[in-house]
Parts: structure tokens; C-alpha cells; sequence
């Protein structure tokens, strides 16, 4: 973009501001949005973006969603945010009710904080606490390769140290197990052997279901979900299950740990549960692990208290985002975008740098075999009118649940002829 295109609070501020995931000696400038609205990102120079990405696939109901909007306008009046200590508030609390219902099992208590990342710490912390209230020590969690669960130091423990981003960091993060998620009976089998033998150490185990997102979009199927709480089930270890990304509709159901029938003891979920308008997270624990927390002792209490904790205005935004995943067809909508995504993308498979195309609800994948120019196809998409973010070997697709058919086939199109080029 043109120098003398950029507004003044981008030259103002550029200088002091600190981009994630980025080399900031070498890196392309961010471009500048001053406008979102349904799928479409609007620059400082006018030109529109038809957004593939939806923030990360928080934007799930589309952006400026009248109904958020206008429940955050109301929540904002009335009280934005108030501590969660020796205090409650309406907005918390109707969404912990609503949560509790919608989510499988008995997954009935809500620890609401702002971050996906803190969601997670909090449930590792839960997890190791469970087994201290009860007298024992376990400090292990077993992960497995291509999983991510956030960029914080407990986090980083639980990543595939072969992702890359956090490599850095091998001497200050925990040490735990990381292993491959099993994808037959016999390494099922392998599996719970191996953490029956070693349960005396290990607190849970952790992954994300369906998709290992940040991993490169790697699928698998529901039966290693089933797999793994037996497993669990048969050691007496804890099982997470990391919802942040698969959540609320994105793999063809609700949640994807519906596709497996399992009740994980602890799910993180964060992103579309605000429909992409407001910072917030849940860690919702079944029964029995809140009960383990429950003492004459206040040390066994779980010590734990972000300040924007169950933030009302965000909470506000959740409830209404709830509404519309309840008032809405959603899955229906994620079923024609599956379809459309397999329909249009499968003509990349013919072209010569493509690796695999994959699809599974409204999650587009194609990968290719040579990654080397990868960072090169950002600014064509951008020249194309779309934002689409590839990463490690994939250009993919995560657009808002509610995107049309034509703006779908734009991303699509775009896909093909970029990578035709």
C-alpha cells in the first residue's frame, strides 16, 4: 500500500507496536483495516478483502453481527466488567447454565477467563491439583505430535516441540510425554499399555480433537477420541480435550468430541464462543473433578483469578452468539460449506505442487509439496481481494459459518488460480 495511502494513526504507531508470529527486521508491513463487516475486511486505501480466515475462525457468525453488537451495547451500559472475586454477574452466570447444557455429559462447571492459552493452563492446573487433593503427586501430561494448545510458558509444554515455535524454549518448559496419537487397535493397544504403566506420574492426557489445527490441519478420525478415553478410563488418568479450534460447529457438529461420544473430564473452548467480538475462554470440568476441590482445607481451593475474569460485556457477546447457533442453522450451513469446499477444491489436486486436498466441515485444506515460496502467495491473495494466510506447507480455509455460496467460490477460485499461476 502506498505511503501516502496509510492514515496517520498507522504511521503514528507503527513503531511501537509488536506483531505476533513475526520477524519484525523483515517482514512485510500489515495492512491497515479500518472496517469489517459480514466476511468483508475493508483497507485504509478501500479496497475490500473477502476474509477466508475469519480472525482465526472466531468470527464464526460473520463480522458486526447486529445481535452481538447490540447485546454488547446493552451489557456495555449497564456494567461492563466487575471482579469475579466474592462477586458474580448475570451474563457469567446464564452462560455457564447454557454451556453446561449444550456440552456432553456431565461437564457442568465453568471457569471463565479470557484467553484460549489461559483456558488450557487453567485445565493443566486443574488436572494436577485433582490428583494433590487426592494425595498424589503427578505432574505429566502426554501430548502428541502436530497438537497446539497456546503460546504460554505451561502451554508450550504440551505443543509438538517439532512445530517449531517454541523450540527456543526447551530448557525452561516442562518436560512431558509427547507422543503419536494412535490410528489402529494395535497402537490403541500399544497406547493404553504404555499409560498404565507410567499412570503414577501422569495427570492427563491432552489433544485437540479431529483437527490438529496450528500442526498443519491434520485430520484423524473419531475412533482415536474413543481410543484415548478408554485408555484413560483403564490407567485412571484425566483426559482434555482442547476445543478452542474445533468448537461450536467447525467440524460438522457442535463440538467435535460429539463425533466420537465421549465426555472429556475437562474442555477448553474460546474463539467462536464470543463470535470473534470479544476476548474470552471457558475450562468447563465434569462433576468430579469440581468435587475434588471441595475441602474444610483452603488450600485444596483452585487458586486461580485472571482480573477480567467471567468479563460481563464479554460474557454478553457469548449469550449472544449462543442465540445464534441455537436460532440459526449453523450445521446446516457447515454442511454446504463442506460440500462446496469439496466440490471447489478438489481441481488443485491436479495441479503439480499439490501435495493433498482435505476438507472436513467447514475446514479447507490443500497442501503442497514444495513450501518454499509459501510466504510469497500472501500478497498475491491480497492483490486477488481476498485474506487468505497460509502457513508451513497449506493454504487454508476457515470462513465464517455464514459466508455465502458466491463470496465461498471467490476464496476457492482464488485458491486454484493463484496456486495455477
Amino acid at each position: 500500500m502506498p505511503e501516502t495511502q496509510l492514515p496517520d494513526w498507522y504511521h503514528d504507531g507503527i513503531d511501537h507496536i509488536w506483531l505476533p508470529y513475526t520477524q519484525m527486521q523483515t517482514a512485510k508491513p500489515p495492512l491497515p483495516v479500518i472496517k469489517s463487516d459480514g466476511v468483508r475486511l475493508t483497507l485504509a486505501d478501500g479496497r475490500e478483502l473477502v476474509d477466508g480466515i475469519a480472525s482465526w475462525w472466531a468470527a464464526a457468525h460473520g463480522y458486526n453481527h447486529p445481535h452481538v453488537l447490540k447485546a454488547v451495547e446493552t451489557q456495555l451500559k449497564e456494567m461492563p466488567h466487575v471482579m469475579f472475586g466474592g462477586l458474580v454477574n448475570e451474563p457469567a452466570l446464564r452462560l455457564s447454565k447454557r454451556l453446561a447444557a449444550m456440552l456432553p455429559g456431565d461437564l457442568d462447571r465453568c471457569f471463565i477467563a479470557e484467553s484460549g492459552s489461559v483456558s488450557v493452563e487453567v485445565a493443566m492446573k486443574m488436572a494436577v491439583q485433582y490428583f494433590l487433593n487426592k494425595g498424589e503427586s503427578r505432574s505429566k501430561f502426554v501430548h502428541f505430535r502436530g497438537c497446539y494448545h497456546g503460546d504460554t510458558l505451561g502451554t508450550m509444554g504440551v505443543c509438538d516441540p517439532e512445530e517449531g515455535m517454541h523450540n527456543l524454549f526447551g530448557d525452561v518448559i516442562a518436560d512431558n510425554i509427547l507422543c503419536d496419537l494412535p490410528r489402529t487397535e494395535a497402537e490403541a493397544a500399544k497406547f493404553t499399555i504404555f499409560l498404565k504403566k507410567n499412570a503414577h506420574t501422569i495427570a492427563a492426557v491432552i489433544t485437540e480433537p479431529l483437527v490438529l489445527g496450528a500442526g498443519g490441519m491434520i485430520f484423524y478420525p473419531p475412533e482415536t477420541l474413543k481410543w484415548l478415553r478408554s485408555a484413560c478410563d483403564e490407567a485412571g488418568v484425566l483426559l482434555i480435550i482442547d476445543e478452542i479450534f474445533t468448537g461450536f460447529c467447525r467440524t460438522g457438529t457442535m463440538f467435535a468430541v460429539e463425533q466420537a461420544g465421549i465426555v472429556p473430564d475437562m474442555i477448553t473452548l474460546s474463539k467462536a464462543l464470543s463470535g470473534g467480538v470479544s476476548p474470552l475462554s471457558v475450562c468447563a470440568a465434569r462433576d468430579h473433578i469440581f468435587d475434588a476441590f471441595l475441602s474444610e482445607d483452603p488450600t485444596k481451593a483452585l487458586m486461580h483469578g485472571p482480573t477480567y475474569m467471567a468479563h460481563a460485556l464479554g460474557c454478553a457477546a457469548a449469550n449472544a452468539s449462543l442465540d445464534l447457533f441455537e436460532r440459526e442453522d449453523r450445521l446446516g450451513q457447515v454442511a454446504k460449506i463442506e460440500q462446496q469446499l469439496k466440490d471447489e477444491l478438489a481441481p488443485c489436486r491436479d495441479l503439480p505442487n499439490v501435495k493433498d486436498v482435505r476438507v472436513k466441515g467447514a475446514i479447507g485444506v490443500v497442501q503442497l509439496h514444495d513450501a518454499s515460496n509459501i510466504d510469497a502467495l500472501k500478497p498475491k491473495f491480497v492483490d486477488a481481494g481476498v485474506w487468505i494466510r497460509p502457513f508451513r506447507d497449506i493454504v487454508y480455509l476457515t470462513p465464517s459459518l455464514t459466508i455465502s455460496a458466491e463470496d465461498l467460490s471467490i476464496l476457492t477460485n482464488t485458491i486454484f488460480s493463484t496456486l495455477n499461476g
